[in-house]
């Protein structure tokens, strides 16, 4: 059935959100018209400021509307312990796990050769940098279980060998299932995949 243009519009935008199908847009859509429209312009307005002001964090590629992100500018946090992960989703999974309280960096991804996805395009030359500082004792890789994490894991455990061999390097624990993505993990699991975690060995 043929939309309106601004109704289409707007499915269509929503549609290319993550985990949103056309029929979850379309009754998104739906609702968000039909329902009270100061929610509606709540959300607008809300989206906008977000897209004008947030940004990246230029140490850790988390997002953030100050200089630094909250973790990267904390004092509370343990510098010696970093841990690298895939996305700002996976990033927030392992925080409300409650597991741990070191430094992050977010990769840009993961590797996907097929894709034209190298390590310059997920930042890991920009990983080497960050790694070298004295204060940094362990990173601990928390790429996906899936095929692509676990050869970005081997790559990243391959280059830090090379550049920081003075660096302990882990891997969480495989009680996050095989092929399993971060974000969708329960917080349980995770804490217990951080705690677990394993040395990690070329």
């Amino acid at each position: 059935m043929e939309q309106p243009g601004a109704i289409s519009e707007l499915i269509d935008a929503l549609k290319r959100l993550p985990g949103i199908g056309p029929r979850a847009a379309q009754r998104i859509s739906y609702q968000l018209l039909s329902g009270d429209r100061s929610d509606a312009t709540r959300l607008g307005r809300a989206l906008l400021e977000a897209v004008d002001c947030v940004h990246k964090c230029p140490r850790c590629n988390s997002l953030t509307d100050k200089d630094l992100c909250i973790f990267c500018s904390s004092p509370n946090r343990d510098d010696s312990q970093l841990c690298i992960v895939e996305t700002v989703a996976d990033l927030m999974v392992i925080e409300q796990s409650l597991s741990y309280n070191g430094r992050y960096f977010v990769l840009q991804g993961r590797l996907s050769p097929l894709n034209g996805i190298g390590p310059h395009e997920i930042g890991l030359d920009k990983l080497i940098q960050r790694t070298a500082e004295d204060s940094l004792k362990e990173v601990i890789i928390a790429t996906s279980f899936t095929a692509e994490g676990e050869a970005t894991a081997l790559a990243i455990t391959d280059l830090l060998t090379k550049h920081h061999p003075q660096l302990r390097l882990t891997r969480i624990a495989k009680g996050v299932p095989a092929g399993a993505e971060l974000e969708y993990t329960d917080v349980n699991t995770v804490a217990q995949a951080m705690l677990n975690r394993r040395v990690r060995e070329l």
